[in-house]
């Protein structure tokens, strides 16, 4: 990103910023020069986090309204008028048919999720509304976009992506921008446990993209930053999927799947 990109003066708040794609989102923004605040419902890997990066840390449960609020009134009490917002928080669930998916677990996924990511924006998105700026990037999945086992994830995400049109239009003339990206396959925690349990298959996972890799947390994070920084003044109200073309190419497998690369070794390198 250029030098346009810098985000002295800015405070950003991150949350489940402690590990991920938030934890990338936060190391990319306090090398950017935001003052970063990370919130993450886990107190003793938030500490850890803000501890080893000279970051302001908050433990907050996002599905409580509340508890935002407080978090908010804190912050601005300290002079930290949070005026750049990423909602990374959020839970994944097994790929369960709805006899086997409990309630409690259909709700706890939504609460996170969905309730979560609101709640966040109606706390700190409408402070930001009332002083004039703003912007805000809220995290939904590919999972939100197509058919999958995930009755709970994947409406859930969905719910996202709509948020995130709705408060683009809510805040557009306060000076607030809201936009959403919607990851593929991300080597995080959460893929990672669900691959250790035979949940998913990485070669699968890589074979059914168009670039053939798995992607990064820190490959999300440079789209999301992207999103808040004045770079992307214009624009507002989008769903970027960041997913190494795993939208356009799913629908290839019944051609055989994609084409090997062209180039001599046929060996294919990570994006950069």
């Amino acid at each position: 990103m250029s030098s346009s990109s810098s985000f002295a003066g800015h405070v950003a708040l991150v949350t489940g910023g402690a590990s991920g794609i938030g934890l990338a989102c936060a190391e990319r923004l306090r090398a950017l020069g935001a003052t970063v605040v990370v919130a993450d419902l886990h107190a003793g890997r938030t500490a850890d986090t803000a501890a080893r990066l000279g970051l302001r840390g908050v433990t907050l449960d996002v599905t409580d309204r509340e508890a935002v609020a407080a978090v908010r009134r804190q912050l601005e009490a300290e002079g930290l008028q949070v005026d750049r917002l990423v909602n990374c928080a959020g839970i994944v669930q097994d790929p369960l048919p709805p006899d086997a998916l409990t309630h409690a677990q259909w709700r706890q996924v939504v609460a996170v999720d969905l309730e979560g990511t609101y709640a966040c924006c109606a706390e700190f998105g409408s402070a930001m509304a009332r002083r004039g700026g703003g912007a805000i990037v809220n995290i939904a999945s590919v999972a939100g976009m197509r058919s999958m086992p995930l009755h709970a994830y994947s409406p859930a995400k969905a719910g996202v992506i709509s948020l995130g049109e709705s408060l683009a239009a809510e805040w557009g003339r306060s000076g607030v921008r809201v936009n959403t990206v919607s990851p593929g396959y991300t080597v995080t925690a959460a893929l990672q446990s669900q691959i250790d349990k035979g949940l998913r298959d990485p070669e699968k996972l890589k074979a059914n993209s168009a670039l053939g890799v798995l992607i990064r947390p820190e490959h999300i994070a440079a789209a999301i930053v992207f999103l808040l920084s004045d770079e992307a003044q214009m624009v507002t109200g989008i769903n970027l999927p960041v997913d190494a073309g795993w939208l356009v190419a799913g629908s290839w497998s019944t051609f055989g799947g994609v084409r090997p690369g062209l180039h001599h070794d046929n060996h294919q390198e990570t994006p950069a």
